[in-house]
Formats: C-alpha cells, sequence, structure tokens
C-alpha cells in the first residue's frame, strides 16, 4: 500500500515549506504543515516530564497523551506560540503551529490510478514522497498513523 513518506532531515532545511496541497475544502490550504507539526510531535518531541509547551499554553491547548506524545487541540489554540518559545529543544516551530489549522486527507479517494499527490510533485526538495515504504527502525523510518510515514531521527531518552 503505498503512503505519504515525509523525509524530515531534508525537509528542516527549507525556510519555508512550498509544497502545495489540493485539498477541496480550503483552497488556501496547506496540509503539509498539518503532516509536519504532527510528525515532529510523533517522532523528534523530546516528550518532557515537566513538558514546558504544556505549562506554558494559557488556552490548555496541548495535552499529554498516554503514549508521551503531546497533542495540539487547534480549537483551543490561539496561535500565541507560547509553545515554541518555551519548547527547550527547537522542537516546536512557529511555522508548524498555525493559528488557522489545516488538515490532510492523504488525497485518499481523490487520486487517479498512478497519480501522486500535489504535495509529492511540489515539494522542492523531494522531501514528500508517495510510495510504498515499511517501518525500519534501523533506518529511522516510523509509521505515524495508517497513512502517513517519516523519516526522522528520534529522541530517545
Amino acid at each position: 500500500m503505498k503512503r505519504l513518506f515525509i523525509d524530515l532531515e531534508i525537509c528542516r532545511k527549507c525556510k519555508k515549506c512550498t509544497a502545495e496541497c489540493s485539498y477541496f475544502y480550503h483552497p488556501v490550504n496547506n496540509g503539509v504543515i498539518n503532516l509536519l507539526e504532527l510528525a515532529a510531535r510523533m517522532e523528534v518531541c523530546r516528550k518532557c516530564e515537566d513538558a514546558p509547551c504544556i505549562a506554558g499554553c494559557p488556552k490548555e491547548a496541548l495535552e499529554r497523551q498516554p503514549d508521551g506524545t503531546v497533542r495540539r487541540y487547534s480549537m483551543r489554540c490561539i496561535g500565541c506560540n507560547t509553545c515554541a518559545i518555551a519548547c527547550p529543544f527547537g522542537v516546536i516551530s512557529s511555522e508548524t503551529v498555525p493559528y488557522i489549522t489545516s488538515q490532510c486527507d492523504y488525497c485518499s479517494g481523490r487520486l487517479a490510478d498512478g497519480e501522486e499527490p500535489l504535495c509529492v510533485r511540489t515539494c522542492p526538495e523531494g522531501a514528500i514522497k508517495y510510495i510504498e515504504v515499511e517501518e525500519s527502525e534501523e533506518k529511522d523510518i516510523h509509521t505515524v498513523g495508517d497513512k502517513l510515514v517519516v523519516h526522522a531521527v528520534p529522541w530517545k531518552k
């Protein structure tokens, strides 16, 4: 099964994500930013015990999940970037915590046979691919949900 594959090691080299998104219900949507936020929180976040990002949020928009990851509730988030400022490791970037959030539907059911998502075709660095790939601890390739696979060097305690 083909899935979106994002190489965060390549992604970090860009100053600003310019990959386009074709999600129909948000014409100015950039669902890739949502994917980058999700990938960073799942794979790169240090999962601090005291979690300054959570403590610093004035609207309680961040919450620790049972697996230790941090979830952002976009309906509570006011886009103040306090979490980005509070993160001592720079995992949270103000570019990936937009006030107006975009979602990615992974182009599910919208691609013709052999067609790639628009984000794959428009990523100038080739950091986003639509391929068959399996999780591999040795290669730092991690599954994030059913439809996203990320290459990132995760932080481990």
